[in-house]
């Protein structure tokens, strides 16, 4: 194969003619397609994004005051939690967001109705980083039910407008995909397959790499988590460490690895002391945020380490965070964030890239299709979980299922680190009482 096809560190390829509609590679040049009106049911689509923005964003406000006026002097007549002000702090973190989602819904719909699709993609991304967001905080306030429908379904239509709305952008990335094959198989054959070309990162931070890191990580986080406990914790001593319903699996060490991956890319030259604090401070904050989620969410504490100490003294990290994260376990994810970029990723990328050429991308979107419906089980679980110990009893399929399969006994032996203490959380549920 030719290497004129690619030009080394990012030089920019002279246009070639690879297919597409129009030939014109400027992503400003108007094309046949982007002509053409806007279809009548996008438009309207539209119509509704931007009424729903405008009405939205004032109800929230004043909806806000009289529901936090209401639960500070009425607490027990509605919540869960035994701590109104948690879940009056965790809703108005939601407002915030429903709010910015608003003004993207108004900016997003103006940009469908006036047809300018390249600005209505980019705020399509916007308006997808929203939705989850607010999916987030509807599972702390209320845990998995009816209400997730609504933003769950504007999320499938967001990701589709996203990659529909701008046909230009659907050239460049079919453009890009062309490209992307005529690479692969040029790294493969030089031995660069997974890198960053540019030289401005170790790995490509692409979805199939980062994909493979989380999976791997999931594995190895939980391997060295249970011989950590093992040997140091509680000697001789086995505990299920898993984080979801099924495999071996711990997602928090996944997406921690995900994350160390993305922040230390570019730093994988640098000095060590660098690469070693900013690994502790990703991996402190974020164990700081699961642990915040889970127990606001489910009631759920797997891990506190308040009675840790230094030398014989409290650790101060472990008193300011309120035992989410520890001085030890930050420098434990120091350390792992330092052995993962120097010696461990260089390694991962080889094992990966054993996955055979022609199911590669196959492979991975079975693989993110079972373990998307294992962390949605899981969830769903941990929620189930939550009403039984609340003293909710299943009353929807949903519930009487996992109250069948996933009972409190095999929660509990599952997750053998964890605790439910639905009066931790920031759950609101008026059928529920507090214990």
């Amino acid at each position: 194969m030719s290497t004129s096809t690619l030009q080394p560190h990012g030089t920019a390829a002279e246009p070639r003619d690879y297919g597409l509609p129009g030939n014109d590679l400027n992503p400003n040049t108007p094309t046949p397609e982007e002509r053409k009106k806007i279809p009548l049911v996008i438009k309207v689509y539209g119509l509704l994004c931007t009424i729903d923005g405008i009405v939205t964003a004032p109800v929230l406000l004043l909806f806000m005051f009289l529901w936090g006026w209401a639960l500070i002097t009425h607490p027990a007549s509605s919540s869960v939690s035994r701590d109104p002000s948690l879940t009056v702090i965790v809703f108005a973190i939601g407002v915030v967001i429903a709010i910015a989602n608003a003004i993207a819904l108004v900016a997003f719909g103006i940009s469908l109705l006036r047809n300018h699709r390249r600005h209505a993609g980019l705020i399509s991304h916007l308006l997808i980083l929203t939705t989850i967001l607010s999916m987030v905080i509807l599972i702390m306030l209320q845990g998995i039910g009816a209400e997730l429908i609504h933003p769950a379904v504007q999320l499938v239509i967001l990701l589709a407008l996203s990659v529909t709305v701008d046909p230009s952008l659907h050239q460049e990335r079919e453009l890009k995909r062309r490209l992307r094959d005529l690479e692969d198989r040029e790294a493969a054959e030089e031995g660069m397959l997974g890198r960053d070309r540019e030289g401005k990162g170790y790995i490509e931070l692409n979805f199939f790499n980062l994909f493979w890191v989380f999976m791997v990580c999931s594995v190895l986080g939980l391997v060295i988590e249970t011989v950590y406990h093992m040997v140091v914790v509680d000697p001789g001593v086995y505990q299920d460490r898993a984080g979801v319903l099924f495999g071996p699996f711990s997602p928090i060490y996944g997406f921690g690895a995900v994350l160390m991956t993305i922040a230390l890319n570019r730093f994988y030259k640098a000095n060590p002391i660098i690469i070693f604090l900013v690994s502790a401070v990703i991996g402190g904050l974020f164990e700081f945020f699961v642990s915040w989620f889970m127990q606001t969410a489910f009631g759920a504490v797997a891990w506190n380490y308040s009675g840790m100490k230094i030398f014989g003294i409290p650790d101060p990290i472990a008193i300011i965070a309120q035992g989410r994260t520890s001085t030890p376990f930050m420098c434990m994810w120091g350390a792992l964030g330092f052995a993962w970029i120097k010696f461990c990723l260089p390694r991962l990328l080889k094992l990966i890239n054993l996955i055979p050429w022609k199911i590669r991308y196959s492979f991975t979107a079975l693989c993110t299709v079972l373990m998307l419906v294992n962390g949605v089980m899981t969830l769903q679980a941990l929620d189930c979980w939550f009403e039984r110990v609340s003293g909710v009893q299943p009353n929807s399929p949903v519930e009487e299922f996992y109250a069948e399969h996933f009972d409190d006994a095999y929660m509990e032996h599952r997750f053998q680190s964890m605790t439910i203490t639905p009066e931790n959380s920031s759950r609101v549920d008026s059928s529920a009482v507090a214990k």
